[in-house]
């Protein structure tokens, strides 16, 4: 009997993370690992339990935070590769984690899970990664990609490699076509946007070497938690006293709101410091109801809670044209209607820099837009309905095509193992 590829693709993402092989029943063809009951996608999460040594991830890990369980949650986990918080140390269970550490964590759990789920082990894998972890600074991407190398060896991978994310969707779109296209990948991640405008066909499909098919790619560093934080700051936060005045007549700082709206930074609003600058705020404020109201907010460790709530509303908002906020644990009752105009006007400046990201890499490719024959989007947040009419005002004549917005780069990382590794 042959024995089965040891290799697998694993799509560590901001918001969701997947793990692809081969397949047992079909040798050639790759399938999504069920990492969390039953699902092919783990979120991004930690959650560090007070009492015990006990970490949860995923799911469980938001549903114990959401419960109430006393802890330590940690989400947009990869936002910290190729910035300097990534060599620094946070407090959990009253010790002190190096942020390396959470990350070899969260990625050990995605290869325990995966191998658990294939039933074999992995010893290699192709990693994907966005073009550019840091837009317009290549010592950061570069180091910010050798650390997740390093990661990836230090949790038991002997051979590592990379592929850019929207590639790796192009990989998997290309399992589909049935005549050779030309194709723009949009993917859009919690994190990034990342762009490859590829040569895709049947017969070029088992090729080894694919460099030549690869016209272009690029990408910027805005994605899916960006759309939060804008909704976040200018609905939410002002109720919290954004953009409100102290009695001297000077705004507000802005520091506590926009730690709040960013995943990555939430921890820091529950430090001591944090608390203590908060309290004076408090006495110095023209409102000190809404500083009320921050302290309370903050004083429940309900940050990530409100985190969740504007993502929930983000999302909604790509099928309906308004949705109900819960603010419950702001003020018993309390509810803010959201509507999609609102919410588009807040992230419109985001969208116009991703066209634009789109538009320079036509331009740098030579290919007028009419020579496109397909958008393939995938990425969670490749759903919000601007962006994609942006993009079609962009390509009118191509053909929009989603692939599977959550798994796409997962299968085509896997596909690239099998070419990589064999």
């Amino acid at each position: 009997m042959t024995a089965l590829p040891d290799a697998c693709g694993i799509d560590f993402g901001t918001s969701n993370s997947t793990a692809t092989c081969t397949r047992a029943d079909a040798p050639g063809q790759v399938g999504l690992l069920a990492l969390e009951g039953g699902k092919a996608t783990l979120p991004s999460v930690v959650f560090f339990h007070a009492e015990d040594a006990h970490i949860s991830y995923g799911r469980a890990a938001l549903a114990d935070y959401l419960a109430g369980d006393e802890g330590r949650l940690m989400r947009s986990l990869k936002s910290l590769l190729g910035t300097a918080l990534v060599d620094e140390q946070t407090e959990v269970a009253g010790r002190a984690l190096p942020f390396r550490e959470l990350l070899a964590q969260f990625i050990g759990e995605l290869k325990r899970r995966a191998e658990q789920a294939a039933g074999r082990s992995f010893t290699r894998a192709v990693l994907g990664c966005p073009v550019f972890f840091i837009d317009g600074d290549p010592a950061a991407d570069r180091q910010a990609q050798d650390t997740l190398a390093g990661i990836a060896h230090a949790v038991g991978f002997a051979e590592v490699a990379f592929q850019y994310e929207p590639i790796a969707a192009a990989f998997d779109y290309e399992s589909q076509v049935r005549r050779e296209e030309l194709v723009l990948v949009v993917d859009i991640g919690g994190g990034t946007s990342d762009f490859a405008l590829v040569r895709l066909a049947p017969e070029r499909a088992g090729r080894a070497d694919r460099r030549d098919d690869i016209l272009v790619s690029g990408g910027v560093h805005i994605g899916g938690t960006d759309f939060d934080k804008y909704l976040s700051l200018a609905s939410v936060m002002p109720m919290l006293g954004l953009g409100s005045h102290l009695k001297n007549g000077l705004l507000m700082p802005s520091a506590p709101y926009f730690n709040l709206a960013t995943w990555h930074t939430i921890n820091f609003a529950y430090t001591k410091k944090a608390a203590a600058q908060l309290a004076e705020l408090r006495r110095e404020a023209a409102e000190p109801d809404k500083l009320e109201r921050l302290q309370a907010l903050v004083a429940q460790r309900a940050g990530h809670w409100l985190a969740m709530q504007v993502e929930e509303a983000k999302m909604a908002l790509s099928g309906e044209a308004e949705t109900c906020l819960d603010l419950e644990r702001i003020s018993a009752g309390e509810t803010l209607l959201l509507k999609r105009e609102d919410f588009e006007g807040v992230i419109s400046a985001l969208v116009d820099n991703i066209a634009a990201s789109v538009n320079g890499l036509l331009r740098d490719a030579g290919v007028l837009p009419g020579a496109v024959d397909t958008v393939f989007f995938t990425g969670g947040s490749s759903s919000v309905p601007l962006l994609r009419a942006r993009i079609a005002a962009l390509l009118p004549h191509a053909r929009r095509v989603e692939g599977d917005l959550f798994g796409s780069i997962g299968a085509g990382l896997a596909l690239d193992a099998l070419r990589k590794f064999g």
